[in-house]
């Protein structure tokens, strides 16, 4: 009869257990339904800007622009994280002065738009790096938007070689020097309607993809600003320096 009584006993814990896995089951199929049909839909209007950018596709085929070949790619990654399967990375040489300068020039205006500055300072010659342009690209845009959205009006990006690395320092000069009409710049004002909040996602991208690349990440904030530091290790170098 104890048995008995135990057996009878033990039934709404297994049902429940049952219930509990299979309702786990069904929430991670809508979930996963929900993120492929969001990927779909981010996809369309990629696609549209990068016909818009490109035009006609010559002989040469179309190339992409910066942001939107940094987007699909940003899609890939949570496309395979999604659906399974191993995402291309495609790893190659990568000219470091091209790659920095392009991150500097994607958002200058973002910058001016929250009245700062942002100043390049290129003392590595030539430097290649190897590994995923497009998630180098990723990390130093982060690194830049956060000195932008963070950090003072004066934001210098200072690049160098040091011990077969390239050494990228990202510096603000803090919030105390902002202006009081910083507030009210369109970027501000944008941020606030957005309902932005911080996760740290940004600085979370950066080290992982420093440590994937073989290289080192260091960030450090005080009242007179912040500094980020990415060194990534050189492939090769090209002859010349530049000052």
């Amino acid at each position: 009869m104890t048995r008995f009584g135990g057996a009878e006993a033990g039934w709404p814990l297994g049902a429940a257990l049952v219930f509990l896995v299979v309702g786990q089951r069904l929430r991670a199929v809508r979930l996963r339904k929900t993120l492929n049909e969001a990927l779909h839909e981010l996809r369309r209007p990629l696609q549209s800007l990068a016909l818009m950018a490109t035009g006609p596709v010559g002989a040469a085929g179309p190339r992409l622009p910066g942001t939107v070949h940094l987007a699909l790619s940003a899609l890939a990654r949570i496309d395979a994280e999604i659906n399974g399967g191993e995402r291309r990375r495609p790893l190659g040489p990568v000219p470091g002065r091209a790659l920095v300068e392009a991150a500097v020039g994607r958002w200058r205006s973002r910058a001016s738009l929250a009245g700062a500055k942002i100043e390049l300072r290129w003392r590595a010659g030539l430097p290649l790096l190897r590994g995923d342009r497009a998630e180098l690209a990723q990390a130093l845009d982060n690194l830049i938007v956060n000195a932008i959205e963070h950090g003072g009006p004066m934001i210098t990006v200072d690049a160098s070689t040091r011990r077969g690395r390239l050494h990228i320092a990202v510096a603000d000069s803090g919030t105390a020097n902002r202006p009081p009409s910083r507030r009210e710049s369109p970027s501000e004002a944008i941020a606030r309607l957005t309902g932005r909040r911080r996760h740290g996602h940004g600085l979370a991208v950066v080290r992982r993809v420093a440590a994937a690349h073989g290289g080192r990440f260091v960030f450090d904030r005080t009242e007179r600003g912040a500094l980020a530091v990415l060194e990534l290790p050189l492939g090769a170098e090209r002859h010349g320096r530049v000052a």
